[in-house]
């Protein structure tokens, strides 16, 4: 059965059509701006558009990734100044962006033959059953992982658990062990929600987000497991974990405190950079008894596209086409640890063997906050949930905020 976009009528309703700002410098270079919502990886993608510039003389590509990158893109979506091409991950400000029209169909395009169907299904999700096409190209994922200290695994005589069940044998061991079993980092609202995603992507009803706001499903009637077990997780943090934040975290951990550490995979090059001799191993969170049916959390954290009317198309898709080669698509992995889309692409670092068989198989499902309406502040419910907020209360308000919001569209 067909249905609509959840973001459908949205924020960027009314400001489709707009063109991209690709110019001519004159000498006949075709200058475009690649606007990307990151600032951490601008040097690798400089260092591949000089790589692209050579390859290319007549092409020009000026690299733009401001703070806020969201805000940013509104409002110059409204003044009518565009760029080129984005690189922007599979969240909702995409599903805003193919709501209005505003970007390019790669539907039967080549760049997508060989890209892991659960990453394509990822975006067709956000674009709604309504919409045909696919408007991005996956690019790079990341993941949504509980980090190990190998050693103190090794000290416990503790395994991978590949249960629910044997995950909180395993917490319990390192609790009689008087170490910290998990090192929450809660003084941030968002370090709370790789536990949620993991739960919450593992247990809730396939296309929650478009289900809810088709007013077919509520929190407060398909999340009481998740909280459940999130406040079962909580009971193995330790007495400081409200009062320190992410980077807070990330140097105790690499210190040797707790057993595990709930964060993606982003977080293992900057713990590894505070202890480089530290051997740390990483595994999906076995939510369910059944591990058939426990899935690591990934997502498209980059994806490519041009917009649907820039002057240039056979410009933007010769960089987009650059980039995804097998130089350039290495090149971005490793820099920036994260995981290539492709089909039998999977990482070599030791750190992540333990979910490179997820990657494998195909075992992975979305972030579930990604399809959370903008505006939400669902983490910051979530967080206050930690402080031990009534489970039902909790998820009523999480009904109540998303109808709110829902209203506006």
């Amino acid at each position: 059965m067909k249905t609509k976009p959840w973001f459908a009528g949205g924020l960027l309703a009314g400001a489709a059509m707009l063109a991209g700002c690709g110019e001519d410098a004159g000498d006949g270079t075709v200058q475009l701006e690649f606007f990307s919502n990151k600032t951490e990886n601008t040097g690798t993608y400089q260092a591949l558009i000089e790589e692209f510039e050579e390859q290319h003389p007549g092409i020009e590509v000026n690299l733009y990734a401001p703070p806020d990158a969201e805000t940013v893109l509104r409002t110059r979506l409204v003044k009518d100044d565009m760029p080129d091409l984005l690189a922007i991950a599979g969240s909702a400000l995409y599903g805003e962006l193919v709501s209005a029209g505003m970007l390019q169909d790669y539907e039967g395009d080549p760049v997508l033959d060989n890209i892991q169907e659960s990453y394509l299904g990822m975006l067709e999700e956000l674009e709604g059953s309504d919409t045909p096409g696919i408007h991005g190209v996956p690019f790079a994922a990341n993941a949504n992982t509980v980090i190990y200290n190998k050693e103190m695994m090794e000290e416990l005589g503790g395994d991978i658990p590949e249960t629910w069940d044997e995950f909180i044998e395993l917490l319990e061991m390192a609790e009689e062990a008087e170490e910290i079993p998990i090192l929450f980092t809660l003084q941030e609202a968002w370090t709370i929600m790789p536990a949620w995603n993991a739960l919450a992507g593992n247990l809730q009803p396939e296309r929650f987000a478009e289900r809810k706001s088709e007013g077919e499903l509520t929190f407060a009637n398909t999340h009481v497991e998740v909280t459940e077990k999130l406040e079962e997780l909580l009971e193995y943090g330790h007495s400081r974990m409200h009062g320190i934040g992410y980077n807070d975290g990330n140097r105790e951990f690499s210190q040797g405190n707790g057993l595990l550490y709930f964060q993606g995979n982003w977080a293992v090059p900057e713990i590894l950079s505070l202890n480089p001799d530290m051997e740390l191993g990483v595994f999906a969170l076995p939510v369910t008894n059944n591990p058939e049916e426990n899935k690591l959390v990934s997502g498209v954290d980059v994806l490519l596209t041009a917009l649907e009317d820039t002057d240039h198309p056979e410009e933007t898709d010769a960089f987009i086409s650059f980039l995804l080669e097998e130089g350039p698509s290495t090149q971005y992995m490793e820099e920036q640890a994260a995981f290539s889309v492709l089909q039998g692409v999977v990482t070599d670092d030791p750190a992540m063997e333990g979910i490179a068989d997820h990657f494998e198989n195909d075992q992975i499902t979305s972030f579930p906050d990604h399809f959370y309406l903008p505006g939400m502040g669902v983490e910051n419910m979530v967080q206050g949930f930690t402080y031990g907020e009534d489970r039902h209360e909790f998820l009523s308000q999480l009904d109540r905020t998303w109808d709110q919001i829902q209203l506006r569209y």
